[in-house]
């Protein structure tokens, strides 16, 4: 299966989904490095085994072995950090940021590709896993690195799309059984 065949897995009840992902993977005013690397983490915070197959094999096609591994390390370092901030966000017991995190993220200091590049990847992998931390965060870093809101809105526009085609067609496989 490629992209196109993906796209085309899509139920007809779901085109608009078809359409989306043609507009996010086709349309998009992103470097190719920063769209293949969003894809990729995307489609690895989805879950979906069908989407992480078709659209991993894109985005190892379409980025370097470095830009490659980079986003794969900063969908890892996001669902530790995700995890551990939104559920410090959510406890009411507020001490519990007071307490240092003790958790290893060093690539997070030299992730091996542009620093705008991962806290992109960042930001889309939080949206997915909904920690509001960690939006925050990377947001008010990309736009420190002078990305309007339209360019950092896209990480999200792209994690929404993605993670919605692999809901999708994960329910229809379970729902064709």
């Amino acid at each position: 299966m490629s992209l196109d065949s993906l796209k085309a897995s899509i139920p007809d009840y779901a085109v608009d989904l078809r359409r989306n992902l043609d507009a996010v993977t086709g349309g998009s005013g992103l470097s190719p490095q920063r769209l293949w690397g969003t894809v990729l983490v995307t489609a690895i915070a989805s879950r979906s085994a069908v989407v992480l197959r078709e659209l991993g094999a894109e985005a190892r096609a379409r980025l370097s072995p470095e830009a490659y591994t980079a986003a794969k390390s900063a969908a890892a370092t996001m669902a530790v950090s995700n995890v551990f901030h939104r559920t410090r966000h959510l406890l009411s017991d507020r001490e519990y940021g007071a307490l240092g995190a003790g958790l290893r993220m060093s690539v997070i200091g030299d992730p091996g590709v542009d620093r705008v590049d991962f806290a992109f990847w960042a930001l889309a992998v939080s949206a997915v896993n909904g920690c509001g931390v960690c939006l925050d965060s990377h947001e008010r870093e990309l736009r420190r690195a002078g990305l309007d809101r339209a360019a950092v809105q896209e990480a999200f526009k792209i994690a929404s799309v993605v993670h919605a085609v692999g809901v999708t067609l994960d329910a229809e496989a379970v729902l064709a059984e």
